[in-house]
């Protein structure tokens, strides 16, 4: 397959309604809830993952098509078609290639572009570590490629009304992390720490929980002594669900003001 409409089809050839109906409920697409209007095909991600695998040298004109489809297991293929593009051109041996960067540029300004279009939790954490969090440690052509035109991408997309921008944004610090660079995850941590979606307070906790695990713990305790009190409990719960029950206890304890 290397057309946008030979994956799709693939792909709604394994339609399975009663999986699509379990998706639908599991990804709160009811009307009010988060997914609102999200539509699924039913195909659970390996599923979508071996289409990827069979269709990996799909044009990257053809890829928007995927992105703005209305299934949204074509929109997760895409993304994931983005992603293993970049990662193919982001191994050590291609870091500082020019052409290598210049290609990684125009995958991540595609991604930027059709952000909106990975309207969930799982589009988004499936995507932006890999492709947007990856991106921060690489070389850049895009501005003029320092630390400070890299932050004002991601405050671009944390400043952004659209919820999954500002997940995007946070999550996508996880690649940062692993990589032993607290600093992203900690900005945007302060800067979305009093969010009022609890998906935003779980992804904040989440990297949060992750920058201690990987980097220090001591950095994460400094980081909740100073800002604990003003934490919703969800994000709370998160940070610390890797430490001693005693030590939760403590940091539960402390009242929020």
């Amino acid at each position: 397959m290397d057309t946008a409409k030979e994956i799709i089809r693939q792909m709604e050839s394994l339609a399975n309604e009663r999986q699509r109906l379990q998706l639908m409920r599991f990804f709160k697409t009811g009307k009010g809830e988060y997914g609102e209007g999200d539509e699924f095909l039913g195909l659970k991600v390996p599923q979508t993952r071996d289409v990827v695998q069979s269709a990996k040298d799909t044009p990257l004109s053809e890829i928007p098509l995927l992105l703005m489809s209305p299934w949204h297991e074509v929109r997760l293929c895409g993304l994931l078609l983005l992603v293993a593009r970049f990662e193919r051109l982001a191994t050590r041996r291609l870091e500082h290639d020019a052409e290598a960067v210049m290609k990684r540029d125009e995958i991540l300004e595609m991604y930027l572009q059709y952000a909106d279009q990975a309207n969930n939790w799982d589009l988004v954490d499936l995507s932006a570590p890999k492709i947007l969090g990856h991106w921060l440690l690489l070389p850049t052509n895009l501005g003029e490629g320092s630390a400070d035109d890299k932050r004002l991408v991601l405050d671009k997309l944390a400043q952004s009304p659209c919820l999954w921008r500002q997940r995007m944004s946070m999550v996508c610090t996880w690649k940062t992390t692993q990589q032993g660079d607290p600093s992203w995850c900690l900005r945007y941590a302060e800067i979305h720490l009093h969010h009022p979606h609890d998906l935003m307070q779980k992804a904040v906790g989440w990297m949060l929980r992750e920058m201690g695990k990987r980097v220090s713990i001591d950095l994460l305790r400094d980081f909740l002594r100073q800002h604990a009190h003003e934490m919703s409990r969800t994000t709370l719960r998160y940070a610390i669900e890797k430490m001693e029950e005693g030590e939760r206890r403590k940091w539960m304890a402390i009242p929020r003001q």
